[in-house]
């Protein structure tokens, strides 16, 4: 429910505090004097796009903050911790910042967030309600998502649209398959020996690199054997040996050490250094014994190194790539022999068609049960709003298999008895749009679980006794959830359990609107200014007297 509403610098408000109640709450004042900019700051703090020239004049940015309880609403509740958002005592401050030169931030419970995030929590919050949402009800589309959202079958439309686009995809699959049979044919052909030379070839991923390593100490072998040879005498063979020089720098050093211990550090240094070169000296040793020329070997590497370089060649590829790329063939081959056993494919065809054919036969059966009760509630509804003996209908017309089903839905409406039912679209005038459209909405409403309803002069083209059945529908509705309407009607007006009025002011300059709620004397005021226009009597003033006494 929403609680309070904060509005600085927008439009031609510059500071507006409003706090609401349950239930029904109008909204009136005269035209032009701004009743629309609640719900236009509302829909903006709910995600809605932001234009120019929303920011008052003269101020860098409009501010608008709104805050909802949300106790009763688990599912937004289970969003915000998803989205991983605080909420504190199950209030949400949803905050909107619009500049002067077109940028936007948002805020939820104080954090950065995003404008979607802004319209997904709106989802869970309010249902804004225009004159354009009659004109709406004219288009199949919405006629279908309303017969759904009353009859609860979202999540089952959803599987339907799934299940279609499962088994469509398939249906291209196979029909490209066959209209690139031949295509595909060769292109397979060409693979299966691409595949079966280069896996005859068998590269490995791992042997690139210690295979070039090998070649390499294969091919140099006499220059090693010989190296090595005369490192050996370098160090301890030849009559200048660094050993036999190094044990004689030892020797001295020993006798040094007994006259001065000074010199005892270099002597254990030199120690240690001719145990290291001992130790590579017997390394060197055991290396050389095992080395081997081996010819044979090193022709058989070459041998491999070649054939792997005449196959990279061949196929514009590095060597060590050649594995990745025989795995692709291989890959592509299993889809193009997949693609080409036309029984699978029309078999895995046939299971997701009758996959689709199962699901959108339970929404048939469910929009068929759903179309019968919304039907009678809102011919029930029409007796009440001045269409006697009308009728409503809604009719679900075959049609091709589609993500929406295998229906099309229609309202028909008969505005009264012994008439026909005809598409709402040809048969409403404008006043009884409005009333089939109220009733529309007010049926669904019950049904649904969304805590606040806004109407914005949605009561146009409707007057009389009509106007006070329409004020009592809609207070109805406010026993069940928050309800707020922008009526230009006094019928409407008596009704509400809250009065906000709007008015515009002259302050410096410029004109500035202010919204107030009225106290019980200031209601008789305005219900009578809605009855008699700038002249207000004392008839006028006993007439709205009563109308609010009728509506408490």
């Amino acid at each position: 429910m929403l609680q309070t509403l904060s509005i600085r610098d927008f439009v031609i408000v510059d500071k507006l505090e409003l706090e609401f109640s349950p239930g029904f709450t109008v909204l009136t004042g005269e035209t032009g004097a701004g009743k629309s900019i609640l719900i236009d700051a509302l829909s903006l703090v709910l995600g809605a796009r932001g234009e120019g020239g929303i920011t008052r004049a003269g101020a860098e940015k409009a501010e608008i903050n709104a805050v909802f309880d949300i106790a009763a609403l688990p599912g937004l509740q289970a969003w915000l911790l998803e989205n991983e958002i605080d909420l504190d005592d199950a209030q949400l401050l949803l905050r909107r910042v619009i500049y002067a030169d077109g940028r936007s931030r948002a805020f939820i419970n104080g954090s950065s967030a995003t404008i979607q995030q802004l319209r997904d929590i709106g989802e869970f919050l309010v249902d804004i309600y225009s004159q354009h949402a009659h004109h709406a009800l004219l288009k199949s589309s919405t006629q279908r998502q309303v017969l759904d959202a009353y009859g609860g079958v979202q999540a089952l439309v959803g599987e339907v649209a799934n299940a279609y686009h499962v088994w469509q995809a398939l249906y291209r699959k196979r029909v490209d398959a066959e209209r690139n049979a031949e295509a595909h044919a060769i292109e397979l052909a060409g693979l299966r020996d691409q595949v079966r030379e280069l896996a005859a070839l068998a590269p490995s991923a791992e042997e690139w690199e210690p295979l070039q390593q090998e070649h390499a100490r294969l091919s140099h072998g006499a220059s090693i054997l010989a190296g090595g040879e005369a490192c050996r005498e370098l160090m301890s063979e030849g009559e200048l040996a660094a050993l036999t020089q190094l044990s004689s720098v030892q020797h001295k050093l020993q006798e040094l050490v007994e006259y001065d211990c000074g010199l005892q550090e270099a002597l254990d240094i030199l120690d240690g250094a001719i145990i290291q070169l001992e130790e590579a000296d017997r390394f060197l040793n055991r290396y050389l014994q095992r080395a081997d020329l081996d010819p044979e070997r090193l022709h058989e590497v070459e041998g491999r190194i070649q054939a792997l370089h005449a196959a990279a060649r061949k196929y514009r590829s590095r060597p060590e790539e050649l594995p990745e790329l025989l795995a692709s063939w291989q890959l592509r081959m299993a889809e193009l022999e997949s693609a080409h056993d036309n029984s699978q494919l029309q078999q895995e065809e046939a299971q997701a068609r009758a996959t689709y054919d199962a699901l959108a036969q339970r929404l048939s059966d469910a929009r068929q049960q759903a179309a019968l009760s919304l039907g009678d509630k809102i011919s029930h509804e029409m007796q009440r709003l001045a269409l006697s003996g009308g009728r409503f209908e809604v009719a679900l017309n075959a049609q091709a298999p589609a993500a929406t089903g295998n229906e099309q839905v229609e309202f028909l409406v008969a505005g009264h008895a012994g008439v026909a039912p005809r598409p709402l679209s040809k048969v409403a005038s404008g006043g009884e749009l409005s009333r089939i459209s109220l009733a529309i909405r007010v049926v669904t409403a019950q049904q649904g679980d969304m805590p606040t309803m806004i109407f914005d002069e949605v009561d146009v083209g409707i007057g009389g006794g009509v106007a006070e059945v329409v004020g009592k529908l809609l207070k109805t509705l406010g026993n069940q959830r928050q309800v707020l309407v922008i009526t230009h009607l006094p019928q409407v007006a008596a009704q509400g359990s809250q009065h906000l009025r709007v008015s515009k002011q002259l302050q410096d300059g410029q004109t500035l609107s202010r919204i107030e709620v009225l106290t019980p004397a200031q209601r008789v005021d305005e219900v009578a200014r809605m009855l008699g226009g700038m002249e207000i009597t004392e008839t006028t003033l006993q007439h709205a007297s009563e109308m609010l006494a009728g509506g408490a």
